[in-house]
């Protein structure tokens, strides 16, 4: 319908990290991501963190903040890197003997590698628009005076 509001804009941004950050989390305790992926996934914890509380000032404010065009692209890969990896997971246990070995095998090498590569670029873009976000609203954390 075409409808916009504040609080659409600040709900929609908090249920993606919502969602990408419990994927991430627990794709992370059962193992289905390795453990070199920890300080990534923190990596992009903390950005989720302090941009949300950056949204949280300026909503105390008055002044809502709407997605950048690097934020989006960020949760696009942050959403297809997770996809990735629930298809690796999906491949290792209902499709292991279900496919020819010389398919499967490869497949499942080219699955993996793709959902660790896309963690690297989701970690790389996720850091790079958090540092974009903060440089643009960086005045949101300081004083009325300072301004």
């Amino acid at each position: 319908m075409g409808k916009v509001s504040d609080f659409g804009k600040f709900m929609d941004a908090l249920c993606d990290k919502i969602l990408t950050l419990g994927m991430f989390v627990s794709l992370l305790t059962i193992g289905v991501i390795d453990r070199w992926a920890l300080f990534p996934v923190l990596l992009i914890l903390s950005r989720e963190l302090l941009i949300t509380g950056l949204r949280l000032v300026a909503a105390c404010k008055g002044i809502t903040l709407a997605a950048e065009k690097v934020g989006k692209l960020k949760t696009v890969i942050q959403l297809t890197c997770i996809s990735l990896f629930l298809g690796e997971m999906t491949m290792l246990d209902d499709l292991a003997d279900k496919m020819p070995i010389n398919f499967y095998e490869p497949l499942l090498e080219a699955v993996s590698g793709a959902a660790n590569a896309t963690l690297i670029l989701a970690t790389l873009l996720t850091v790079f628009s958090g540092v974009v976000y903060l440089a643009k609203y960086w005045n949101l954390f300081m004083d009325e005076e300072e301004k």
